[in-house]
């Protein structure tokens, strides 16, 4: 009878000891089929050694077996006797599966450790009371508030980002007049890729908490407008596209949101804010369509670029579109984004399209790109 392992999974070598009481051999008849030394047989059969491919594939020869069957003899013996996977293992995959927490980790938004110290920073960073609280993490067949309004994950992680360093600054009292005031002074600045150093000075004197997030991995988000309460407004931005037109155009987006009291209830996340999007088009959501009218506008009078393109169609050259910047007092990069929109050609001088980011990180409230804002959990 052959002895069996205490968990039922017998050793390859006892097969083989099965097989070659049927073929009538001893130990020494199968060592001279294999052509190998006894003693290197008596080694897999007393299960101190496993069978190699190589003598998979010579026992096949032998006993008419296709190789498979005893590479699996060995597969299956060595999978049950190998370690069992720390539990770690699981929680980990889940929460990797749905947020981005390497990532997360390296922009020191939490810290590494085991599984259980990371789902505590989670519950914290997410604030919520327990591991099932947390979105696309929870086990209740319920979805959570964010869930429902099917927020990706990446982008979810984003804005409690942003979240958690507007709760972590102070500014003055919001100021609603201010920020109309304001418009006038940021309109301003759109004549240089400089200026724009001067806007989160602006909105900090309006009350107004402007955070900018790096965005994480396949995250599409360009912005968001929240308010922590209803005196305390917050605008986030991932500067997505390092383009002076975007930037422009994402920050008056943001701020009609706040005009208009958009995301008193609920956070308005703006993601993929170009093409459609960016219109005023049916497809559109009602106060998107605001938001949307308002920050082209702002960026390019609307009555005056229609104007201009009527009486240049279909040619419209270079110089012209210089000459309708510098009477706009605006940079030729942010005139020229609102042509591309507006004819679905984004390769239209682009050269114009310029970067502007390394003007507006310096004064403003940064967390990424090599910078982490301090948040303890």
């Amino acid at each position: 009878m052959t002895a069996m392992r205490p968990d039922g999974t017998k050793h390859p070598g006892e097969y083989l000891k099965e097989m070659m009481a049927e073929m009538g051999w001893l130990q020494r008849d199968l060592a001279f089929v294999l052509g190998c030394h006894e003693a290197s047989l008596n080694t897999i059969l007393s299960g101190k050694r496993g069978i190699s491919p190589d003598m998979a594939k010579a026992l096949a020869v032998a006993f008419s077996r296709p190789a498979e069957f005893f590479a699996e003899l060995q597969q299956a013996y060595d999978l049950a006797h190998a370690q069992a996977p720390k539990p770690s293992v699981s929680l980990r995959a889940k929460m990797q599966n749905s947020y981005p927490v390497r990532e997360m980790i390296k922009r020191g938004w939490i810290e590494d450790g085991d599984a259980s110290t990371l789902e505590g920073q989670l519950i914290r960073f997410f604030g919520v009371s327990h591991a099932d609280e947390i979105p696309y993490l929870a086990h209740a067949a319920k979805k959570s508030h964010y869930e429902a309004r099917e927020i990706p994950p990446a982008q979810l992680a984003w804005l409690f980002r942003v979240r958690q360093i507007a709760k972590s600054i102070s500014v003055p009292r919001y100021s609603e007049h201010a920020l109309r005031e304001a418009l006038r002074r940021l309109r301003l600045l759109l004549s240089t890729p400089e200026e724009a150093r001067h806007v989160p000075r602006i909105l900090m004197e309006c009350g107004i908490r402007f955070i900018i997030v790096e965005r994480l991995p396949h995250a599409k988000i360009d912005g968001v407008c929240f308010w922590l309460d209803r005196n305390v407004p917050v605008i986030g931005m991932s500067f997505r596209y390092d383009r002076i037109d975007n930037f422009w155009f994402v920050l008056r987006h943001e701020i009609e949101h706040l005009l208009q009291g958009h995301g008193l209830e609920e956070e308005v996340i703006d993601s993929e804010l170009e093409g459609e999007h960016a219109g005023t088009g049916i497809s559109v959501s009602e106060e998107e369509r605001i938001a949307n009218a308002a920050a082209g506008d702002f960026c390019v009078p609307h009555d005056k670029l229609e104007s201009f393109m009527k009486r240049k169609y279909p040619l419209y050259y270079e110089k012209d579109v210089l000459a309708f910047a510098r009477i706009l007092n605006t940079h030729p990069g942010i005139v020229v984004g609102q042509m591309q929109h507006r004819l679905d050609r984004y390769n239209y001088l682009k050269k114009y399209v310029v970067k502007i980011r390394q003007w507006v990180l310096p004064g403003a409230m940064v967390d990424g790109w090599g910078q982490t804002v301090p948040i303890s959990l």
